[in-house]
């Protein structure tokens, strides 16, 4: 059987706009087109296409959908593989922030004050607080440091989830230019990287454009720091890290 544009737009909660938008990038390419040079779908169009919204639901851009499709060394099975286990860590996670959440939700109606350990709790696994020993053990003697434990003392609980929630933000941004496959080196990433280092510079410490690239070869060299990232999109440490080298490069 062949499907129609409308129909498959139907069946994948697509549009008809976007599937235009696959067919003149080359990324899926009707089997057949009818008298009338209207687009015909098979079985094989069908699955993968089916491929595609797995990868984009897992936030790859189309070029790198594209890519890892038409990698003749990689056969559709394998895809799948490699799609399940991405899915299920990604409902893992978003499993625990549902469970942190609730916490928070519990405490504030219960009119509980979380400790320290807990206030980042919903919003992901890595608590800064968890490494405080490491972090005074490798940077206790620097004035970085010493600045960053003074403005955090002065926090409220309320500062604290509005700071978080600035921070988020801008990781949105960085992730949605990945997504949208807009180049590390392009201005738009180099402003969302400029952004990042002053968040640093006003939340936390004084962050020059140097320490600013010390930190973002920190978020791809410490796994914690990339499972952070990787969280929010694929490939997002690299990219942040990326970004913030292109941005110090263009301040110097």
């Amino acid at each position: 059987m062949s499907y129609s544009v409308g129909q498959v737009a139907a069946f994948a909660g697509v549009t008809v706009r976007t599937l235009h938008h696959y067919d003149e990038i080359g990324l899926l390419l009707p089997g057949a087109r009818n008298h009338a040079g209207h687009r015909r779908y098979g079985d094989d169009d069908l699955d993968r296409l089916q491929q595609i919204l797995f990868y984009r639901e897992l936030g790859f851009p189309l070029e790198e959908v594209a890519a890892l499709l038409d990698d003749p060394a990689t056969d559709p099975q394998e895809h799948l593989r490699r799609q399940h286990e991405l899915l299920t860590a990604r409902i893992g996670r978003l499993q625990e922030m549902a469970a942190a959440v609730e916490h928070a939700m519990e405490a504030r109606r219960m009119g509980i004050n979380l400790t320290p350990e807990e206030k980042f709790e919903a919003f992901g696994d890595f608590d800064p607080d968890q490494y405080a020993a490491e972090a005074e053990e490798r940077w206790g003697h620097t004035d970085a440091y010493k600045e960053s434990q003074r403005r955090a003392a002065t926090y409220t609980k309320d500062d604290w989830k509005r700071l978080r929630a600035q921070f988020d933000a801008i990781h949105r941004k960085m992730a949605d230019l990945l997504g949208q496959g807009v180049p590390a080196g392009s201005e738009a990433a180099m402003d969302v990287a400029e952004e990042h280092r002053r968040f640093m510079d006003g939340a936390s410490y004084t962050c020059s454009h140097e320490f600013h690239a010390c930190l973002g070869e920190m978020y791809v060299a410490d796994e914690r720091f990339t499972a952070t990232f990787e969280a929010i999109r694929p490939g997002l440490a690299v990219y942040l890290r990326d970004a913030i080298v292109a941005n110090t490069a263009r301040h110097q």
